[in-house]
């Protein structure tokens, strides 16, 4: 049974950290003649330092437009993490502590405060990146992510890269119709991929990865909406899916049954998800429209 639920408000994205001015190159292209503020998505849970040599858990959000990675308390005071004048889509915090994240532009980055961002890879000996888009990191620090450039349907040749921890660069998938979110389940062992264009979600056997391409099955099949964008699983195994431009997020069991539809009161560019990583019942998910963050709480009483 399907329980359906409808997400509250939590967090909006201040005034002042709302663009005013001259738009970015990737909001031009991205939105035509529209006046995009902010972008929101990338969304995942970390512990940061707060007052008093203390650690707090804060929400993390990129806002693609305007090139910033974003921490949210959970009081609600916003704080720019990283600025830079480049296209960060999803920033993650690595096992040893440093920010690694994915750049449309760029490919993958290494930020640190105060300084400008250092390029970890580009892409493999003449094959360079055709447009990274959102990312994950193992607990041993491989770091999975996707290359979706501009690909569809009619160019189904978007990537799902890894990057191990001795920094080879592996190419696991190059057929996949605009590869976008990505995580991985709970205990590791499998890889969730977001193929928007083709509304569907992939999944492959991490391990897989290791002997050649990984044998991939269709493991959810949407409709609606352009497609499925951010994933995001919990320790109960959930795999909850950001659906782009539907205003909802889908919430599966780990039998892959639908459980939970989350309906949103404003927006419709639902772009990525997130489970706090000290409520595994609480969802997140940043809505790109209005630059807002909406909860639900997933208990079984909803």
């Amino acid at each position: 049974m399907t329980t359906q639920l409808t997400a509250t408000e939590v967090y909006s994205l201040p005034d002042e950290f709302r663009n005013k001015g001259e738009l970015s190159a990737w909001a031009k292209m991205t939105r035509p003649g529209e006046h995009i503020d902010s972008f929101l998505e990338g969304a995942f849970f970390a512990a940061q330092p707060s007052a008093n040599n203390a650690t707090e858990t804060c929400l993390f959000v990129t806002d693609v437009a305007n090139g910033r990675v974003l921490s949210i308390t959970k009081n609600g005071v916003w704080q720019a993490v990283h600025e830079t004048s480049s296209v960060i889509h999803s920033m993650r915090i690595m096992p040893d502590g440093s920010h690694v994240a994915v750049d449309y532009d760029l490919g993958v980055l290494r930020l640190s405060e105060g300084s400008k961002p250092s390029v970890i890879s580009r892409g493999l000996e003449n094959q360079p990146f055709l447009g990274l888009s959102d990312m994950c990191v193992a607990s041993d620090g491989t770091l999975w992510f996707t290359d979706s450039g501009r690909t569809s349907l009619s160019d189904p040749t978007g990537r799902v890269y890894c990057l191990r921890p001795d920094s080879k660069l592996q190419l696991v998938l190059d057929c996949v119709p605009y590869s976008n979110g990505i995580c991985l389940s709970p205990d590791e062992k499998w890889v969730y991929v977001a193929a928007t264009r083709a509304n569907q979600v992939w999944r492959f056997a991490a391990s897989h990865a290791d002997s050649g391409t990984p044998m991939v099955g269709t493991y959810l099949q949407l409709s609606g909406g352009l497609g499925p964008d951010g994933l995001a699983t919990n320790k109960l195994g959930w795999l909850a899916v950001a659906q782009a431009q539907a205003g909802a997020a889908y919430v599966f069991d780990d039998s892959g049954d639908l459980v939970f539809t989350v309906r949103l009161p404003k927006g419709l560019w639902t772009t990525s998800v997130a489970f706090d990583s000290d409520v595994p019942e609480d969802l997140y998910i940043t809505e790109a429209q209005t630059g807002t963050v909406f909860f639900a709480n997933l208990s079984t009483t909803g």
